[in-house]
C-alpha cells in the first residue's frame, strides 16, 4: 500500500499543472462588484467618487497634453535643434543639453547621500531616536518648501559666495531640493519590508549589511526607483530655483560648462513665454519637454524593473 501511495505522488509530481485552468475563489466580476454595492450605499458612495475623481485627473493630464501638442507640433522644425543658438533658429539644443547635466549631476549627488540617510534612519537608528525624529520633521518640512526659496538659499550661497551664477550653482540647489524626497520615499519603502526577511536572512548567517544590501534594497527597490523618478521630474520642470542660481541667458551661443551660467529647458521656456515674441516655439519647447519627461521615466522604469529581477 505504502509503495502505490508512493509511486502516485511521483506521478503526480511529474505530471505539469496546468495553471491557465485554477480559477480563483476571490476574484469577482464587475456585476458581482456592483450587486454588493447596492446593499451598502455609502460604499456606492465612495467607489463612485473614486472612479469619479480618478477621471477627472486623467481627463485633466489628457486634455493639457493634446492641447500643448496641438500648439506646439506645427512650429517644431530641424532650425530648433541646431548646435548654436541664433536669434532666427531659437535653438532649444543648449538648454535641452544643460537640462540633462543638471538632472544627471543632481541625481549623482542626491541619490546617494538620500538613499544611505534612509538606510541609517530605517536600518540602524532606533524609531523612538529624539535626533531620528528631528530628521524625520525636517525632511518633511523641507519637502513642502516652495522652490523659490531653494532658489534663494542657492542664490546666496552658491552663487553669492562660491561659484557665482553658473550650472555647479543650480545641480548643488537642485540636489539640496530633491534630497528630503528621495529621503523620504526611500525610508518608507525600506520600513515597507517585511520584518520576517530581515529575521530570516539573519538566520541563515548573514551580517546587517549583507541583509541590507542583498534582501532589504532589492525588496524595496520598487519604492526607491520611484523616489527618483518623482525626484528627476522635479529637476526637469524646475524654474525658479534655477532662475536664482544657474542663471536665465538664453541668447547663449554652446551648452554652458558647470562654472557657466545657462538655463535650462524649462527656464528656457518661461523666458521666451514671459518675453512674448517666440510664443509659437515657447509651445514647441513645451512638446519637447514633456517627450523628454516621458522617455526618462520609461528609462527609469525599465532599469528598476531589470534591476528588480536581477535581484530576485
Amino acid at each position: 500500500m505504502a509503495e502505490k501511495v508512493k509511486t502516485a505522488y511521483l506521478t503526480a509530481q511529474k505530471e505539469e499543472v496546468d495553471v491557465s485552468k485554477i480559477v480563483p475563489i476571490n476574484r469577482q466580476t464587475w456585476r458581482d462588484k456592483l450587486r454588493a454595492y447596492t446593499k451598502k450605499p455609502f460604499s456606492m458612495a465612495a467607489m463612485l467618487l473614486v472612479l469619479l475623481a480618478a477621471l477627472i485627473t486623467a481627463l485633466v493630464v489628457f486634455w493639457i497634453i493634446i492641447y500643448t501638442l496641438v500648439q506646439g507640433i506645427p512650429h517644431i522644425n530641424a532650425k530648433m535643434f541646431s548646435w548654436t543658438w541664433t536669434k532666427e533658429n531659437q535653438s532649444i539644443l543648449p538648454a535641452l543639453i544643460n537640462t540633462l547635466i543638471v538632472a544627471a549631476l543632481s541625481l549623482v549627488i542626491a541619490v546617494p547621500i538620500g538613499v544611505f540617510a534612509a538606510i541609517f534612519l530605517a536600518e540602524y537608528a532606533k524609531s523612538t531616536n529624539v535626533f531620528v525624529k528631528i530628521v524625520r520633521m525636517a525632511a518633511e518640512t523641507l519637502s513642502g518648501i516652495p522652490s523659490i526659496v531653494y532658489g534663494i538659499f542657492g542664490n546666496i550661497l552658491f552663487v553669492g559666495i562660491l561659484f557665482g551664477y553658473s550650472l555647479l550653482s543650480g545641480i548643488l540647489t537642485m540636489s539640496i531640493m530633491i534630497l528630503p524626497l528621495i529621503m523620504r520615499t526611500t525610508e518608507e519603502s525600506l520600513l515597507a519590508v517585511p520584518q520576517s526577511f530581515r529575521e530570516g536572512s539573519f538566520a541563515l548567517g548573514a551580517g546587517k549589511l549583507r541583509t541590507i544590501f542583498v534582501i532589504i534594497l532589492p525588496s524595496a527597490m520598487s519604492g526607491i526607483i520611484s523616489g527618483i523618478i518623482l525626484a528627476l521630474g522635479r529637476v526637469i520642470g524646475e524654474t525658479a530655483a534655477l532662475i536664482y542660481s544657474a542663471g536665465s541667458p538664453i541668447n547663449v551661443k554652446h551648452p554652458s560648462g558647470l562654472m557657466d551660467s545657462g538655463c535650462t529647458l524649462s527656464v528656457f521656456l518661461y523666458s521666451l513665454m514671459s518675453e512674448g515674441l517666440h510664443v509659437g516655439q515657447a509651445w514647441a519647447t513645451a512638446v519637447v519637454l514633456i517627450v523628454l519627461v516621458v522617455l526618462i521615466n520609461g528609462a527609469a522604469e525599465f532599469v528598476g524593473n531589470k534591476l528588480k529581477k536581477e535581484y530576485n
